[in-house]
């Protein structure tokens, strides 16, 4: 379900649609669920060979479309104002993940897909593609990864691409011996690949780190033969179970930065923690995307670290070490902050955060707006939803 707020004249409205995808129309018709997620083996006989396409992890505006995105699935596109269901965008040629990154001097989308081949989910393909400002895709090309890995998101930078390949694993022969088919395997070891942007896939300089895992960085760049990326890292995957079935962890994120010396005979990442407090959803000022820069933003759980949902927004300045927090009223729990400028050409971040707050007393949600470098003043302005916003994953800001 996509969720929108129009904010117009000093008023906000909003709206929810559902995607409707080839698998939301058969399971909305007969009126029950029917594919098995992750699991093959337990997708309904009825639905096999459907396309399970869900859309539901971010939505993002490019090249004039506005493209509900997932791990496995080409961009389903939506109406930007009704957010009525257009279809799959086929031009992308295969799947596309949920993280693509848009470059903020050429106005390119750079994007990736991961299972890309004859085994689909569970290859170790990687596909690495760009779409130009124009909504044109221009490339696309496939490479394999060090093992078959669930890679939920990547990094850019000006001239750079950098794939993580971490150690949560897929495994269709594990799956049909009743294991799980996407688990924690610590010993398969930890490995980012180096691209130029330019470049080759056969180019590709793989770099090494201990186990851990990251579903979202914050931003990358370059400084001369240094390439530097701010992550959330997780000790061990949470979420999901280990290779032999038994339960995971419940681990928390912290921001650490990463990083790669392109000069160095060594492979080894450095690996440097920026800030201890649990978060996650990390945004900044992305038209510094690729860039160096100052300002970042996450939602943090300052109460229950590892535990489900977030209680607090956190700003960072990378410049300073200092860190602010606005803590939510206890049962009331924060979306992903997403920065707004507050004008073309304002300063990095000059602005606002917007965030969608569930209110626990009142099982409501209100549209929250900060200013971006005041975070711990609390909000500025509210919209009050008279309904329950569903915790969802990734939102942007469009501006009109």
């Amino acid at each position: 379900m996509i969720h929108g707020v129009f904010v117009e004249g000093g008023k906000a409205r909003y709206r929810n649609r559902y995607v409707q995808t080839p698998k939301w129309k058969l399971e909305n018709s007969t009126g029950r669920a029917l594919f098995g997620g992750f699991d093959p083996r337990l997708t309904d006989p009825s639905a096999v060979g459907t396309d399970g396409g869900v859309a539901n992890t971010n939505i993002v505006w490019h090249g004039g479309k506005l493209m509900a995105l997932e791990e496995g699935h080409a961009p389903f596109e939506m109406d930007p104002l009704t957010l009525k269901s257009r279809g799959y965008l086929n031009d992308y040629r295969g799947q596309v993940t949920a993280h693509p990154k848009l470059d903020p001097e050429t106005g390119e989308m750079v994007w990736f897909g991961y299972g890309v081949g004859e085994m689909s989910f569970f290859s170790p393909g990687v596909a690495y593609g760009v779409t130009n400002a124009a909504g044109e895709v221009t490339r696309r090309d496939v490479f394999q990864a060090p093992y078959a890995s669930m890679v939920h998101d990547f990094l850019v930078t000006r001239n750079y691409a950098l794939f993580p390949i971490l150690p949560l694993t897929m495994s269709l022969e594990r799956a049909m011996k009743g294991l799980p088919p996407v688990a924690w395997e610590p010993e398969k070891g930890a490995y980012v690949g180096v691209m130029a942007r330019g470049g080759s896939v056969d180019s590709l300089r793989w770099f090494e780190t201990d186990a851990c895992y990251v579903f979202h960085p914050m931003n990358a760049w370059e400084e001369g033969t240094k390439i530097y990326a701010d992550v959330m890292e997780y000790p061990v995957a949470p979420l999901f179970p280990n290779a032999d079935g038994s339960a995971g962890q419940r681990t928390h994120a912290r921001l650490v930065r990463w990083t790669f010396d392109l000069d160095s005979d060594s492979s080894q990442i450095k690996r440097e923690t920026l800030d201890d407090t649990a978060g996650e959803f990390p945004r900044f000022d992305e038209r510094r995307a690729g860039l160096a820069y100052r300002h970042g933003w996450f939602a943090a759980s300052q109460r229950r670290p590892g535990g489900s949902g977030f209680d607090s927004i956190a700003h960072v300045d990378l410049a300073s070490g200092a860190r602010s927090l606005f803590g939510l009223p206890d049962g009331d729990l924060t979306g992903e902050p997403v920065f707004v400028p507050r004008k073309p050409g304002a300063a990095e971040g000059d602005g606002w955060i917007m965030a969608l707050i569930y209110r626990g007393a009142t099982d409501r949600s209100d549209f929250a707006v900060f200013e971006a470098q005041d975070i711990a003043a609390g909000p500025i302005a509210l919209a009050h939803i008279p309904r329950r916003v569903p915790h969802g994953f990734h939102g942007n800001w469009r501006a009109a």
